[in-house]
């Protein structure tokens, strides 16, 4: 996204520390947020990571299982396989827009924790309480949730066993997979970005099979018109020509027979299911308190990764319609395991399932990663117990001598291993999203994570615009075009309002997780209140 940019002396210094005292010495003391404990000036985490590592996170954890399962989801709801393509680009832009607010953000209001000191800063600290509570409690456990359903869905599905995601035994080993990965996850920052960049190769290697797959096929077709390989559909149909879709029920659906308002429902519905796909473009910012250089480095890992995202998901697409019929891509939710298997027979057909379970793994690996970095930012607001602000060990140690960033911890026997992975707060998300396997469903777990996710996300971006008219002054590293968060603002807008239309229970659902929110977050402020007294 184009965007304007400041000098870089300010890439690594706090930006922010007169504007908060000003803030902080206005507001009503009926209203002051709770009290912070004391914490040293550098953070919970050290800043051990560049641009690279934050770049191979957003990679890692957006290239995941949508690339592979949502392309039958989003041809059902379009005329052609030329719309299907734009949608996907519709989709990558979208979440491109979003993803350079937050970057905005990331560099002019520095802090742990995702969204939440955007949205305390601008609105208040409840707001940046609401934003963390719904992250913890249920947007991060429910996207490991699904990714580890999807994970053991994928091995069943290459065995060819089907439908049996409500099998006890399902949740248990998808259960069992979310455990492995929290596990590597608590060893070390380093080690998990070494295992992260492993998995980013994979996801590049699959991807670029794929890819590969469907140039070979269309050179051999192009050459040979009479040879019987890869779907044909792409050498003798118009692309972008509307035809009679074969939904995965078995009816058809006739576009020319569509009014306006069902051709938009449909648009609406493949939109929704391309912005799943691109889901995790936020991450990044999860770790810019990680970054040596954020206001430098966090820009520049987005606006290299998502492009990148776009480029991998648009080719891979069309190389599912060059090797497959285009009525076989709207009916299955394999595609990537379909068309390899067609193509090359059932024992490659097992090896790319095998490749795709990796993909997924890396995706859960790179979630797990930052699903604690949230709950450690919330503890150090004093917003959740203390215990899961501890980094490097398990339950809460009486002193801070091996903390990342104190001398002690710095000056340790080069052969003492030191972890600096929040270890409480990756155990407490791993124990909520083993009871969102056990108790939820693929489905419902994919809508709650929607609206839970962009309900905040509309907030945030919003507040990026309320404080480009309130704090014109405020310095920006990065500013993109206003016109940027406008656009990324009306469509979060609007994948609350369809999800909360489609699944009222759902809405109803979130909306009680965030009295509840409320009413933690009262109970802890009266605590706080009496142990300062």
């Amino acid at each position: 996204m184009t965007s304007t940019s400041e000098p870089d002396e300010s890439a690594s210094r706090p930006l922010l520390a007169d504007q908060r005292e000003a803030r902080n010495t206005s507001v009503a003391e009926d209203e002051a947020p709770l009290p912070a404990p004391a914490r040293e000036e550098g953070g919970t985490f050290t800043k051990n990571l560049g641009a690279l590592e934050a770049f191979a996170i957003v990679i890692s954890i957006v290239i995941g299982s949508g690339i592979f399962t949502s392309p039958g989801s989003i041809d059902t709801n379009v005329p052609s396989p030329g719309s299907a393509l734009v949608v996907w680009l519709i989709g990558g832009v979208l979440a491109w827009t979003g993803a350079s607010t937050m970057a905005e953000l990331g560099t002019a209001i520095p802090g742990e924790g995702g969204v939440q000191p955007y949205l305390q800063y601008i609105f208040g600290d409840v707001f940046g309480f609401l934003a963390a509570w719904t992250w913890i409690v249920a947007v991060m456990p429910a996207t490991l949730a699904i990714l580890s359903i999807v994970f053991v869905e994928s091995i069943y599905s290459s065995l060819g066993v089907t439908d049996e995601a409500g099998r006890i035994e399902h949740k248990l080993f998808s259960i069992l997979v979310l455990v492995i990965i929290s596990v590597a996850n608590s060893i070390s920052t380093k080690a998990s970005t070494r295992l992260n960049n492993f998995f980013v190769v994979t996801k590049f290697v699959s991807n670029a099979a794929i890819v590969i797959a469907g140039i070979v096929v269309a050179i051999l077709q192009a050459t040979d018109p009479q040879r019987d390989i890869g779907g044909r559909d792409w050498f003798k149909r118009p692309w972008f020509d509307n035809r009679e879709v074969t939904n995965p029920d078995g009816s058809k659906t006739d576009w020319n027979q569509l009014s306006e308002w069902e051709s938009l429902g449909h648009y609406s519905a493949a939109l929704y299911g391309a912005l799943w796909a691109y889901s995790g473009w936020d991450k990044a910012i999860y770790i810019s308190a990680e970054l040596k250089a954020p206001a430098r480095q966090l820009p520049l890992a987005i606006n290299s990764a998502v492009p990148t995202i776009i480029l991998c998901f648009i080719t891979a697409n069309a190389a599912y319609y060059i090797l497959l019929p285009w009525n076989v891509v709207s009916t299955t939710d394999s595609v990537a395991v379909t068309a390899i298997t067609r193509l090359l027979g059932r024992g490659f057909g097992i090896v790319a399932a095998v490749l795709i379970c990796l993909v997924v793994a890396g995706s859960l690996l790179g979630n797990s990663f930052v699903a604690g970095r949230m709950a450690v930012a919330a503890a150090n607001m004093n917003w959740f117990p203390r215990i899961f602000a501890s980094v490097g060990h398990i339950g809460l140690k009486a002193n801070t001598e091996d903390e990342p960033g104190s001398p002690d911890f710095e000056q340790s026997s080069p052969n003492t291993a030191q972890s600096d992975a929040p270890i409480n707060a990756i155990a407490l998300s791993a124990v909520l999203s083993a009871l969102y396997i056990l108790l939820g469903n693929f489905r419902a777990l994919l809508t709650f994570n929607g609206l839970g996710e962009y309900s905040f996300f509309f907030l945030t971006v919003l507040g990026a615009i309320v404080l480009r008219f309130r704090e014109p002054g405020l310095r920006r590293p990065y500013k993109p075009f206003i016109l940027v968060p406008l656009v990324f603002a009306v469509v979060s807008g609007f994948v609350v309002l369809r999800g909360a239309f489609f699944a009222p229970v759902l809405a109803l659902v979130v909306i009680v997780v965030w009295i509840i929110g409320l009413g933690f977050y009262w109970v802890r402020k009266r605590l706080a209140v009496r142990e300062a007294e």
